[in-house]
């Protein structure tokens, strides 16, 4: 079915403002050219010189003549913002978290996207399975970039094995194809215990140096795995031991290719540092943080912050607070160590930091984006709050004031009886909050 491009909203003083595109209209093509998806919208309006043909409400039809500076966006926001429908997942990965999750949640939780063009616009990592040729092309055509590529392995036998995908090894000769055109990108590899940790690790690795310095960066993660795993491939959680000998594999390839090309080019997850209780390394290790949202330096940057932030600040006995805050057990101990240097300055400071258990998706489950309001609200029941409890940004959905089982805030407030407020995922806002509440 052919999507229409429909109007949802016109920022104001925009180009699109002034040529009078109002909500509910139709963009129907630029420069004679029909819109696929967003891509083509972003590649057509970079001109200086266009023409778009608009059809109103009323069905009538306006070709305007816009002149505009390079690059300039045109003010429009559409209701469906990838301009084509979304692709879904076709693998069945060994190791999905989606495959992961209770039944009775909201319908959205269970959509396994791998759309290549969500990769660029959201920073989402696909697998290449669901890309086609022609897409390959308009990624070439274009010069998109940065790609985020989920490898998990170089092996194309082991790769359809993880992916459950026949195709998935053959999928890999796009990344010859990307980076032979100059394209950006980025990789992750999802560790599963015995499957493509140890020799197939260094494999991988070794096989994908060879896209340097096309490919930026790659992160190795190890796989999350959830309480609700009945009927999936049986995978265990790593050990302390077997995290060290990855993060020796990661090491030893990072000083290689220091010395090759001036920067670490892989790089481990956090959590694999905490697993082999091994301090977390410095800012310089990544890279300008590449890797950031994939869960790649988030504590190194945080006690960076919070260090910054404290700095200048004097002891100051005078202020006397009492306050809670919640996070994901993998954060745990550092929060506690860094509330520890505040009170040497603020000793009237009480902070009640509690690491959340997630007994909703399991122990193994440490991260503070997947808590859920019930388990906040159990575990807090009767505990020492004070004046106010924080709560972390990351543990509301994107663009919702609900938590990951639809919880909200003010139900947490309710139910607890405290005021609640929400503390930005970095260590700046961390100390302002603790100290001076704003």
């Amino acid at each position: 079915m052919e999507i229409r491009h429909i109007v949802k909203s016109v920022r104001a003083g925009s180009i699109a403002e002034e040529m009078e595109i109002e909500p509910g209209d139709e963009l129907i093509s630029i420069n004679d050219n029909k819109i696929e998806d967003i891509f083509d919208y972003q590649y057509l309006t970079e001109d200086e010189h266009i023409i778009v043909l608009i059809r109103k409400k009323d069905g009538e039809e306006w070709e305007l003549e816009i002149d505009k500076d390079e690059d300039e966006d045109l003010g429009i926001e559409f209701e469906n913002g990838l301009m084509d429908n979304y692709r879904s997942c076709h693998n069945k990965c060994i190791f999905c978290f989606i495959d992961q999750m209770p039944k009775g949640m909201r319908d959205t939780l269970y959509f396994k996207d791998d759309d290549s063009r969500l990769s660029f616009l959201q920073g989402n990592y696909v697998t290449l399975t669901n890309m086609s040729d022609h897409d390959v092309d308009r990624i070439i055509k274009y010069h998109l970039g940065p790609i985020n590529v989920s490898f998990q392995t170089t092996n194309p036998e082991l790769r359809c094995k993880m992916l459950n995908n026949r195709f998935a090894g053959e999928a890999l000769k796009k990344v010859d194809r990307l980076a032979a055109a100059g394209i950006e990108m980025n990789g992750q590899i999802v560790l599963c215990k015995g499957v493509n940790d140890g020799p197939e690790l260094e494999r991988s690795i070794s096989d994908l140096t060879k896209y340097i310095p096309y490919l930026q960066s790659v992160s190795v993660v190890p796989v999350g795995l959830s309480r609700f795993r009945e009927g999936l491939y049986p995978l265990e959680p790593f050990t302390k031991e077997e995290a060290k000998a990855t993060l020796d594999i990661i090491h030893k390839w990072q000083r290689k290719v220091y010395a090759e090309h001036g920067y670490h080019f892989i790089h481990a997850g956090d959590e694999l540092y905490f697993l082999a209780d091994e301090p977390i390394p410095d800012a310089d290790n990544y890279d300008g943080y590449i890797q950031y949202e994939n869960g790649v330096g988030m504590v190194r940057s945080f006690i960076d912050e919070f260090e910054e932030e404290m700095k200048d600040r004097k002891p100051d006995s005078s202020i006397k607070r009492e306050i809670s805050m919640v996070g994901g057990m993998i954060m745990d101990k550092t929060k506690n160590e860094l509330i520890k240097k505040i009170n040497e300055l603020y000793p009237n400071i009480i902070v009640h930091n509690y690491g959340i258990r997630n007994d909703f998706f399991g122990e193994r489950i440490t991260v503070t984006g997947l808590l859920t309001g019930k388990d906040i609200m159990a575990q807090l029941k009767d505990k020492p709050l004070g004046e106010v409890l924080y709560i972390p940004r990351n543990v509301l959905r994107a663009q919702s004031d609900m938590l990951l089982d639809d919880t909200t805030p003010q139900q947490i407030s309710e139910t607890l009886q405290v005021h609640i407020d929400i503390v930005e995922s970095d260590g700046h806002d961390f100390v302002r909050k603790i100290v001076d509440q704003i």
